[in-house]
C-alpha cells in the first residue's frame, strides 16, 4: 500500500457535479488499495468573488480580516468533498488550518508554512479515513488565520506530502501534464513524460503557469516526487523528480514565456562603482522585484544599464528610475512595457554546445530583434517585442525539435 497526496484545483471542484466527479476519482484510488490524503482549493472563482465582496464593503480591506474571509473558500470545498465521499460509502473528514494546525508566519496574504501537525491526519489514514485538508491557509502564532499567497494550495499539498512521507504528490488540474510549451500557442507542443526538478524550477520561474515556483522549490528541497495530472481526463501526466540518472538529459526540455514584462534602460551614466546600486536601491525599497539585468560594455567611461520588472510595477519603477538618474548629468531614461521574455530550458545544455547559437540563428531568420539576454547553466532567456513572441516561440519549438518524441 502506498500513500498518495492529491491536490485538486479550483476548476476541478468548480461545481457540485465536479465535486462528485472528484469524489469518484478518490474512491477509485482508495478502492485500488491506496491510502489517499487530499488538499483542495476554493471552488472555481470563489476567491476572486470574495476579494470583490471585501472591496465592495471596504476599498482597502484590513489584511487580517481579508485573510479570514478568503480562507473560508477552501473550507467550503473540504466540507462538500467530505460529504460527497461519505455519500459513496467512504469514511472522510474535513480539516482546516486551525484544526490541525498548519502553522505559518504572520504575514497576511503571503505567509509561509513553518510546521504542519500531522498526528490527526496519520490517525485518520490508519483508520481508513480519507482526510480532506483546506489548502492556501494557515495559522499564525497569535492564532490568526493566514493565507499563503499564489500557488498556496499546491504548496500546502507538497508540505503535507513531505510531513506524511508520501510516495507521491499529485497535482490535479485542468491540464494533463507539463508541455514543451503552451499548446494554445503552439499546437504541436508535446506533453513530457517526466522532467527534472531543476528544469521545472526554471520553467516555473520563467513564466510556465502549470505549477507555482514555491511548490516546486518545496518539492525539490525534500525530494518529493510531483505528478501533474488532469482531473478531467485519465492519463499518466508528467512526473517531476530528481535529475535524469539512467538516460541522457534532453538538450532542451521546454520553452517558457512571460508577457508580463516591462523594460527600463538608463543610458549614459558614469562607469563607476555604485551607479547600479543607486539605480536599483529605490526600486528595492518600493518592494519591486527586478528580473533581467544587463550592463552594456562601457564607452568613454559611460555605460548603459537595463533591467526588467513586472508590467504592473512599470509606472512606479520608471518614475523612481528617472528620479535616481537625475543625479547624473547627461543620463537618459527610456521604458517599454510592450516586451515579453521567452526562455529555453534544458539540462542537456550543460554538456552540449550550440544551444545559444541555434537560438540567435532562429530568431535572426525570423527578423526578430533580441533586446536583453540572461543565462544560467540550463537556461537562456531573451527579451523580445511582445508582437514577436508567438512567432519566436513557434520557430524555436521547431528549431529544437520539441514537437518530436525523443528517440529511445
Amino acid at each position: 500500500m502506498s500513500l498518495i497526496v492529491q491536490k485538486y484545483g479550483g476548476t476541478s471542484v468548480g461545481s457540485v457535479a465536479r465535486i462528485h466527479a472528484v469524489a469518484a476519482q478518490i474512491a477509485k484510488l482508495a478502492g485500488e488499495g491506496e491510502q489517499v490524503a487530499v488538499v483542495v482549493s476554493a471552488m472555481g472563482d470563489t476567491t476572486d468573488r470574495l476579494v470583490e465582496l471585501a472591496r465592495e464593503v471596504c476599498p482597502d480591506p484590513d489584511p487580517r480580516e481579508l485573510d479570514a474571509l478568503l480562507a473560508t473558500g477552501e473550507m467550503i470545498s473540504t466540507a462538500l468533498l467530505a460529504m460527497a465521499l461519505r455519500r459513496l460509502g467512504l469514511k472522510a473528514r474535513s480539516w482546516n488550518a486551525l484544526q490541525l494546525p498548519i502553522e505559518t508566519t504572520a504575514h497576511p496574504g503571503r505567509a509561509r508554512i513553518s510546521r504542519i501537525e500531522a498526528r490527526a491526519l496519520k490517525k485518520d489514514l490508519e483508520s481508513g479515513i480519507v482526510p480532506i485538508v483546506a489548502g492556501f491557509q494557515g495559522r499564525a502564532a497569535n492564532g490568526d488565520l493566514t493565507t499563503i499567497g499564489r500557488g498556496g494550495s499546491d504548496t500546502t499539498a507538497v508540505a503535507l506530502a513531505v510531513v506524511l512521507e508520501a510516495d507521491e504528490c499529485q497535482i490535479l488540474t485542468d491540464v494533463d501534464g507539463v508541455y514543451t510549451t503552451d499548446p494554445r500557442m503552439v499546437p504541436e507542443a508535446r506533453r513530457l513524460d517526466r522532467i527534472s526538478f531543476e528544469e521545472m524550477l526554471e520553467l516555473a520561474g520563467q513564466g510556465s503557469r502549470v505549477l507555482h515556483l514555491r511548490c516546486v522549490e518545496f518539492a525539490a528541497r525534500y525530494g518529493m516526487k510531483l505528478r501533474v495530472l488532469s482531473s478531467f481526463e485519465p492519463g499518466p501526466g508528467t512526473l517531476i523528480c530528481q535529475e535524469y540518472s539512467k538516460v541522457e538529459a534532453p538538450l532542451v526540455s521546454g520553452i517558457a514565456f512571460n508577457r508580463d514584462e516591462a523594460a527600463i534602460t538608463v543610458a549614459n551614466v558614469p562607469h563607476q562603482p555604485g551607479v547600479a546600486h543607486a539605480m536599483l536601491k529605490p526600486i528595492s525599497r518600493a518592494a519591486i522585484d527586478v528580473d533581467m539585468i544587463v550592463v552594456n560594455a562601457p564607452r568613454e567611461e559611460r555605460v548603459d544599464f537595463s533591467y526588467t520588472v513586472h508590467r504592473d510595477d512599470y509606472g512606479k519603477a520608471l518614475e523612481l528610475t528617472r528620479e535616481a538618474a537625475s543625479g547624473y548629468p547627461g543620463a537618459t531614461v527610456e521604458g517599454d512595457d510592450r516586451v515579453a521574455k521567452l526562455s529555453v530550458v534544458g539540462s542537456g545544455m550543460r554538456t552540449h554546445a550550440g544551444v545559444a547559437t541555434r537560438l540567435f540563428e532562429t530568431l535572426a531568420k525570423e527578423f526578430i530583434n533580441v533586446r536583453l539576454v540572461s543565462t544560467s547553466e540550463i537556461k537562456i532567456s531573451v527579451l523580445v517585442a511582445e508582437k514577436d513572441l508567438e512567432r519566436a516561440v513557434g520557430a524555436l519549438h521547431r528549431a529544437y525539435g520539441l514537437e518530436r518524441a525523443p528517440s529511445s
